[in-house]
């Protein structure tokens, strides 16, 4: 599955699956100035770490487009459309990696023409694109080695094809066992309170004819005792440089429960989600979203008026609960602080 995300040249837009609608429909968002970028981020057309900063650095170059025909100072106006992409979400590193990647590229070229830069920007969006699949196949391949025939594995959020260009990162990790001739299973948890586990990740795997059986998000403790998972792989949003993983909220309770039953607990992301500025998972910051989504189940309000709700998007698992960090390098192993010094050394 990789059509989700589409430069099109037609009409020089960046076309989305509009994952607000999935499962019950399969609608196109066009992506065509910065506006369009920054609503696709914030309220979740396309959403994902990966597949965020893939969508990111698309969108440095839609906004050199929209520059174009506006007056002024060109690049204090270029700039001021990265600065709103870069800032469109808080949480997922990969999102400000893709920015600060187009503006080194920038740097680098000099004293350069806007259309030039806009050629070179356009060229370098489309390798992420296409690299991204290719890492996160190696994120399967690396990851399905640890998968062993018969496995049920659990997951928390959409770390798959439609969270990344293409083939995933947790679900990956499942592409790659079963590409590996092992016959493997899914739990996925619902993921309250967008429901990416019962929406999206149900969604692909039941398309591509992967088993899958979708449970609430407080059934895991009890599945987990009755020997029904056997290992969990989830993705993450960002990896602190002692290898910390901030991923959707509930992630952290998983992880703490299967310390509690003996079940591996494995993190999928690519080099790039790690971010070694980061000292620990404690120091990212925990975007704070619309309570709409936790009051209403489309326009059924479900607490009473005037009743306040938390939505956090995301926790930080602590280190010593994650058994192995699988990346498009290879699986780092603890102490995570001196292999994640390592990765970035080599």
């Amino acid at each position: 599955m990789t059509e989700h995300i589409q430069y099109s040249p037609e009409k020089d837009a960046l076309v989305l699956l509009d994952q607000r609608y999935l499962p019950n429909r399969e609608d196109w968002f066009d992506c065509k100035t910065t506006e369009d970028i920054c609503f696709a981020l914030v309220v979740m057309v396309v959403r994902g770490a990966p597949a965020i900063g893939v969508t990111a650095a698309y969108g440095c170059y839609l906004a050199g487009r929209e520059v174009q025909g506006m007056e002024g100072d060109w690049k204090a106006n270029l700039n001021e459309k990265l600065d709103q992409i870069e800032n469109a979400r808080p949480t997922a590193v990969n999102l400000r990696w893709a920015v600060r990647e187009m503006r080194r590229i920038w740097k680098e070229a000099g004293d350069v023409e806007l259309e030039k830069l806009l050629e070179i920007w356009l060229e370098r969006a489309k390798e992420i694109h296409e690299g991204d699949i290719e890492m996160c196949e190696l994120i399967g391949k690396f990851g399905g080695e640890l998968m062993d025939d018969g496995d049920t594995i659990m997951t928390h959020c959409n770390a798959g094809a439609l969270a990344t260009a293409g083939y995933g990162t947790a679900l990956g990790v499942v592409r790659g066992a079963i590409d590996q001739g092992k016959k493997v299973s899914v739990i996925a948890n619902e993921t309250r309170p967008f429901l990416q586990g019962a929406r999206l990740t149900a969604y692909e795997l039941h398309k591509d004819g992967i088993p899958v059986k979708v449970a609430c998000d407080n059934a895991c403790a009890l599945l987990m005792k009755k020997g029904l998972v056997d290992k969990v792989v989830v993705g993450a949003d960002r990896i602190a440089a002692n290898g910390d993983a901030v991923n959707k909220i509930g992630t952290f309770g998983v992880a703490i429960m299967a310390q509690r039953f003996g079940i591996p607990f494995y993190v999928a992301a690519p080099q790039y989600t790690i971010d070694p500025e980061t000292p620990t998972g404690d120091d990212v910051p925990i975007e704070d979203r619309d309570p709409r989504e936790v009051t209403h189940i489309g326009d059924h309000r479900i607490p009473p008026e005037g009743v306040e709700v938390y939505n956090l998007a995301f926790d930080p698992t602590p280190n010593e609960l994650i058994a192995g960090i699988i990346t498009e390098k290879g699986v780092l192993y603890p102490p995570y602080t001196k292999a994640i010094k390592e990765l970035f050394e080599k």
